[in-house]
């Protein structure tokens, strides 16, 4: 919104620096930060009143978290939504279509999150919103979000695949895109939704991923760097690292709170929102196989739940201790800390092989 006060730049000329993509990005992520930090303990405070006993933990989960986890809040993704919107709206360009779109499936996935969270903690149970109900409408939102973007791209990018590695080929996938595209939004959004299960293990891949994503679209958004480095360029894609700035300084607030012992947890209303996005940005950059790879760390946490199930249906025998994969370590005698740490490194890894991906074509 503060990007209209550049028109006045000729009168003061302070106010130039408002066109920057990258100055508004650095300021996106400091009021993001600050926004949270500073209601975060009267968030976290009002959640503990409603809910009471707080989210209901795993009976079949590592038997230490139900001594150090069980009456923590959950809900906590409210305090990063909070902060990212905040943040977005003030320095972010609102006439930017892109803007609009990542906004849309992200509040709608974390509105889909809340009820599934504020069933749980209603009933105390593990059983929320239905798993069929929930898949349709991410589905219906993500679908949407496709076509505005195939809207909004250039006839060249629209409905099109990008190859990573290979500078000139797109695939025209027409309006199996719109299909391919939801996939890979809802898919994000539940990677991310099964990794939240340890104090700040997916909070800060989310992070890191958010991050690459950031360069990524400044890149793609920028002819002269998009040429350099023989990426597809995807004019207005640039105004999405504003979005990623706001969500780095929101996840740097709320892991403050977030650090074990966790005093709240980002709940389905954080990791579907946060994973919604990352698969929405991923799209709209036409880099949806580099999301794969940087944040394969997610996919990792999906396909062990998918191996582990299929396993369990065909066979009766289960290939890991415990599903999602973070629970199996655990299981192996990895001290929660262990896991977290372990599993961050292993997400800047691989958010590494992703970003390299830009030039090697």
């Amino acid at each position: 919104m503060l990007v209209w006060l550049s028109a006045f730049s000729d009168t003061f000329g302070l106010l130039n620096v408002l066109r920057y993509i990258t100055f508004r990005t650095g300021m996106a992520t400091a009021t993001g930060f600050l926004f949270v930090f500073w209601f975060g303990p009267s968030i976290i405070a009002a959640l503990r009143v409603r809910q009471g006993k707080g989210q209901p933990i795993r009976e079949d989960g590592p038997q230490s978290h139900l001594l150090t986890k069980r009456g923590t809040p959950t809900m906590g993704g409210l305090m990063i939504l909070a902060g990212l919107i905040v943040s977005t709206l003030l320095w972010a360009d609102l006439e930017n279509a892109y803007v609009w779109i990542v906004l849309m499936v992200t509040v709608g996935f974390g509105a889909i999150g809340f009820y599934d969270d504020y069933l749980k903690v209603t009933k105390q149970s593990h059983k929320g919103f239905s798993g069929r109900s929930r898949l349709a409408i991410e589905g219906l939102i993500a679908g949407t979000a496709i076509v505005a973007i195939a809207y909004t791209a250039t006839p060249a990018l629209a409905n099109h695949l990008a190859l990573p590695f290979l500078k000139d080929v797109l695939l025209n996938l027409g309006w199996f895109y719109v299909i391919f595209g939801a996939i890979v939004i809802v898919g994000a959004g539940n990677a991310v939704n099964l990794t939240d299960g340890l104090d700040g293990l997916a909070i800060v891949p989310v992070m890191i991923a958010t991050a690459s994503f950031g360069f990524i679209a400044y890149l793609v958004g920028n002819a002269i760097f998009a040429n350099y480095l023989q990426i597809h360029f995807v004019p207005g894609t640039g105004e999405l690292a504003v979005i990623c700035g706001a969500l780095i300084g929101a996840g740097l607030g709320f892991l403050w709170f977030n650090a074990p012992p966790a005093q709240v947890f980002m709940g389905d209303t954080g990791s579907l929102a946060l994973g919604g996005m990352l698969g929405t940005i991923a799209v709209a950059t036409k880099h949806e196989i580099v999301l794969a790879i940087v944040g394969g760390l997610f996919v990792l946490e999906a396909a062990s739940v998918i191996i582990q199930v299929v396993s369990f249906k065909l066979t009766g025998r289960r290939v890991f201790k415990m599903a999602p994969i973070h629970h199996h370590f655990e299981q192996l005698g990895w001290t929660e800390p262990q896991v977290v740490i372990r599993f961050w490194i292993i997400a800047v890894v691989l958010a590494m092989v992703g970003l390299a991906t830009l030039k090697l074509r």
